[in-house]
C-alpha cells in the first residue's frame, strides 16, 4: 500500500465498497454525533466522510483531531446509512470506517476559518493566504483561472499563432504608467525596467518575420491599486499579427474571446457578432468608453427642447455653444420617491442635484422641470426618448467634456436601481475610432490619449494637415459588462510617421531615437504593416468567476497599499546590498 494514499478524497464511489483504502488530507470538519465522530477529510480533489465510533481501534486518535490537521487514515469503504447520503458530494454515497490514523501535520489555532465562506478582514486573509486558498470558492477560482488560460492558449494555437516569451528586464518606456526600476550592479547608476507590456518586443518580432505572435505575458506597472486592477503586476493575452487590417484582427480574436466566454459562462448568454461602437458614440450614449451593454438605457442630447425654454438654468447654459443638455431615460422610474432618491444620490456625488421629469397616467409630465418648460416641450422629450406613463427622465447640463463621467455614473445608477440590467449575459463589444491625442490640462500640451505606437487614421497626411485633437487612431478596445478587457491597435510602422506622431506630443526626433532606438532602427529595414492587442487575463477570469475583486482570482495578491503581507514585501535591504548597487537612500522626512 502507498505510504500516504491509495485514493484521493474525491475518488471513492459505490464500486469501492468493502475495499480497504488509505486517504490523506486535511480535517475539514469534525462532528460528534452521540459519541460517533464524523471527520470530513479534504484534499485538492474533494471531500470524503470518515467515521470513527467507540468500537474503532482509531477512536482515541480521532478524539485528538482538530480542524486543519493533516492526517493519514486507513479504513474500509461502506455505504452510508439510508437517508444520510449527500447528493452534493461526488463521494456522498459512501463513507470510510476508520481503523488507523496517523497525524502528519498538526495545526495551531486558526487565524481564519477554512470551513465555510464567511467574510473575513482582508489583511488577515492576505497574511494567511495559504489558509485562505484552502477555502473552496477561492480554491475553485484559482483552478478556473488555470483552465481559462489553457483555453486561451489552445484557441490561439488553433488560430495559427505561435507562442514566444519576451524579456522581463528591459528599458524604461512611456507606456502610460510608472515603471518598476531595477538597479544594475554591473552598470552603476543605470537601471533596467520591468515591462509595462511587451509592446516594443512584439512589434520587433513582426520586423523579424514571425507573423503571428502571442504569449500569456506578465506586465508590471507602478500604479495605485483598485478593485479591478491589481497593484504591481498583472497578466495579459498579448497578440501581434503582420500584414493585417483592423478587420483581420477582429476576425482572428473575436472567436477566441467569444469561445473562452462560452466555455466558462455557466449558462449565461454570450454576445455573438459583437457590435462596433465608435468612441464618440459610446461617450454620447453611455457616458463611458467601456459601456455595460446589459443596461438598455441610452442617453440622448435634448438641448433643442430646453433652448429658449422657461427653465432658465438650462436655457442660459445653452446660450454658450459648447454646452448641451443630456437626458437619461428611466423606464419604470416615474415615482416621486425614486426621483428624490436619485437627486440625493447626485448630491452625494458632488453635484447640485439631478433634474427630472415624471410622466403620469395620460402622458402628463410632472415635476419642476415639466412645470417650467410646459406641456408641449415635455411631450416632445417623452416622444424623443420613447417613454410612457410611469416612466421618468433625468437631465444633466453643461459642457459634455466635464459632465460626461457623471452622466455615465447616473445611467448606471438608474439601470441598477430599476433592475434594468440583464445579469444573465456577457455583453461583448468593440469600441473603435479612439482619438489619437488629447489635451493635457496639467501640462498644457497635446498628449497621446492611448498607445503612442498606433497608426493615425489618414496616416502621414493626417499628422501634417489635421488639428491633432481631431485625428482618430486605428485603436480599439474590447468591453464586457462595463469593463475594458482588451486594448489594441494597428501600429504606426513608418519611421517618418512615427517621428511626426511623437513630435506632436512634444518629443523630438533624437528623443524618439534615444528612447525607442531598437524599434526605430528596425523600421528602417523593411517593416511590415502590423497590429495587435492585449486582453486582460485577470479581468476576464474575474468576470467569468462572478466576482468584482481581482484578489478573488489571484494566488498571492498585494493589499490596497501595494504590500505583500504574506512575504513582507516591499522590505528594507542590507547596507551591503545597497553598496553593491551603488545606491544611497534619500528617504522623505517622517511625518
Amino acid at each position: 500500500m502507498h505510504r500516504y494514499r491509495t485514493h484521493t478524497c474525491g475518488a471513492l464511489r459505490d464500486s469501492d465498497i468493502d475495499q480497504t483504502v488509505r486517504l490523506s488530507g486535511w480535517c475539514h470538519r469534525i462532528r460528534d454525533h452521540g459519541g460517533v465522530l464524523f471527520i470530513d477529510l479534504r484534499d485538492h480533489y474533494g471531500i470524503t466522510q470518515c467515521v470513527a465510533d467507540p468500537d474503532s481501534p482509531a477512536f482515541k486518535d480521532a478524539e485528538r483531531l482538530r480542524a486543519e490537521w493533516v492526517v493519514r487514515m486507513d479504513g474500509r469503504v461502506r455505504r452510508r446509512p439510508g437517508g444520510t447520503e449527500n447528493p452534493d458530494l461526488p463521494t456522498g454515497a459512501v463513507e470510510v470506517f476508520v481503523t488507523e490514523i496517523e497525524v502528519l501535520g498538526p495545526a495551531g489555532e486558526l487565524p481564519l476559518p477554512v470551513f465555510g465562506e464567511q467574510e473575513y478582514p482582508e489583511d488577515v486573509r492576505l497574511r494567511y493566504r495559504f489558509l485562505d486558498l484552502r477555502r473552496d470558492k477561492l480554491h475553485q477560482n484559482i483552478m478556473t483561472r488555470g483552465a481559462i488560460v489553457d483555453s486561451m492558449r489552445r484557441r490561439m494555437k488553433e488560430q495559427g499563432f505561435f507562442e514566444f516569451q519576451t524579456p522581463i528586464l528591459t528599458a524604461s518606456s512611456p507606456e502610460g504608467a510608472r515603471d518598476f526600476l531595477v538597479p544594475s550592479r554591473i552598470h552603476p547608476g543605470k537601471f533596467y525596467a520591468l515591462p509595462q507590456a511587451p509592446q516594443q518586443y512584439k512589434q520587433l518580432l513582426m520586423m523579424s518575420g514571425f507573423d503571428r505572435y502571442f504569449q500569456i505575458a506578465p506586465c508590471f506597472r507602478d500604479e495605485d491599486p483598485r478593485a479591478d486592477r491589481l497593484p504591481g503586476e498583472f497578466y495579459q493575452l498579448d497578440v501581434e499579427m503582420s500584414f493585417v487590417t483592423q478587420d483581420d484582427i477582429f476576425a482572428a480574436m473575436e472567436p477566441v474571446i467569444t469561445g473562452v466566454f462560452e466555455e466558462f459562462a455557466k449558462g449565461k448568454r454570450v454576445t455573438k457578432g459583437w457590435p462596433r461602437i465608435a468612441f464618440a458614440d459610446s461617450m454620447r450614449k453611455y457616458g463611458t468608453d467601456k459601456p455595460d451593454l446589459r443596461n438598455p438605457i441610452e442617453m440622448q442630447d435634448v438641448s433643442e427642447h430646453f433652448r429658449g425654454s422657461g427653465f432658465k438654468v438650462f436655457a442660459r447654459m445653452l446660450e454658450e455653444e459648447r454646452n448641451q443638455v443630456w437626458a437619461i431615460p428611466g423606464p419604470g422610474g416615474g415615482s416621486r420617491a425614486f426621483c428624490d432618491r436619485m437627486n440625493s444620490w447626485a448630491q452625494g456625488e458632488g453635484q447640485p442635484g439631478l433634474g427630472y421629469i415624471m410622466w403620469r397616467e395620460g402622458g402628463e409630465g410632472a415635476g419642476p422641470l415639466a412645470n417650467n418648460i410646459g406641456p408641449e416641450r415635455t411631450e416632445a422629450i417623452r416622444a424623443a426618448l420613447g417613454l410612457k406613463a410611469g416612466d421618468a427622465a433625468f437631465f444633466v447640463a453643461g459642457d459634455p467634456s466635464k459632465f460626461v463621467k457623471f452622466a455615465g455614473l447616473a445611467r448606471t445608477r438608474v439601470g441598477e436601481e430599476l433592475n434594468l440590467i440583464d445579469k444573465d449575459q456577457f455583453a461583448l463589444a468593440w469600441v473603435v475610432d479612439f482619438p489619437m491625442y488629447e489635451y493635457n490640462e496639467d501640462d498644457k500640451k497635446v498628449d497621446f490619449s492611448h498607445n503612442p505606437f498606433s497608426m493615425p487614421q489618414g496616416g502621414m497626411d493626417a499628422l501634417t494637415s489635421q488639428d491633432p485633437l481631431t485625428i482618430k487612431a486605428f485603436q480599439y478596445d474590447i468591453t464586457c459588462n462595463g469593463y475594458e478587457i482588451a486594448s489594441g491597435g494597428i501600429r504606426n510602422h513608418r519611421p517618418e510617421a512615427m517621428v511626426k506622431a511623437f513630435e506632436i506630443a512634444g518629443y523630438g526626433e533624437q528623443e524618439v531615437v534615444d528612447r525607442f532606438g531598437g524599434m526605430y532602427r528596425a523600421f528602417q529595414y523593411g517593416a511590415p504593416p502590423h497590429g495587435g492587442m492585449a486582453a486582460g487575463v485577470d479581468r476576464i477570469v474575474m468576470l467569468l468567476c462572478g466576482t468584482t475583486n481581482l484578489r478573488e482570482i489571484s494566488l498571492f495578491p498585494m493589499n490596497q497599499r501595494a504590500e505583500d503581507l504574506l512575504m513582507g514585501a516591499p522590505s528594507e535591504v542590507s547596507p551591503k546590498q545597497l553598496r553593491e548597487l551603488h545606491i544611497r537612500l534619500n528617504l522623505p522626512d517622517a511625518k
